[in-house]
């Protein structure tokens, strides 16, 4: 009777299995190397990027408190991957970033990097310079906001 239900087993399992047409494992397969209709580029704005910032307001004087509790946070989140000079160091430096990019999409990328570097064309070539996606590092809109500021500060705010 143990040999009989064994053999049942065996064979339901080997044919619940043979619905894969492949030899290969589901897993194994790679997915079409054109990936790009699965983002819809048009819907992306270069200038705010990807994510919930569509306005921030600075002022035109730099705020030394923001500045200073963003060099902290960037001492612990940031500065293990990127200068505050135009060198690379894993992440491309910092000098000049805040006259490049709004401040919307420097928020943005500092809370939601992974959806910008799948959309943003300016990113992806970043990407193949550093290698390394920048990661989530979980900072919140204050944090990120703390950020910025030290950014200005590092690019020559008073």
């Amino acid at each position: 009777m143990k040999k009989l239900i064994i053999a049942l087993i065996g064979f339901a399992m080997i044919t619940s299995c043979g619905n894969n047409k492949s030899n290969e494992p589901e897993a194994a397969q790679t997915p079409s190397e054109d990936t790009s209709e699965m983002f819809e580029k048009e819907e992306y704005d270069p200038n705010r990027g990807e994510g919930k910032f569509t306005t921030v307001e600075l002022g035109e004087k730099l705020d030394p408190a923001l500045a200073t509790a963003g060099e902290s946070v960037a001492g612990v989140k940031c500065t293990s991957c990127h200068k505050l000079t135009d060198e690379k160091l894993v992440g491309p430096g910092w000098k000049g970033v805040t006259e490049r990019r709004k401040p919307e999409w420097i928020m943005n990328f500092i809370t939601n990097p992974d959806p910008m570097i799948d959309k943003d064309p300016e990113l992806q070539s970043q990407l193949e310079l550093c290698l390394v996606r920048m990661p989530n590092q979980g900072l919140n809109d204050e944090e990120a906001r703390q950020i910025l500021e030290y950014m200005r500060k590092n690019d020559g705010v008073q």
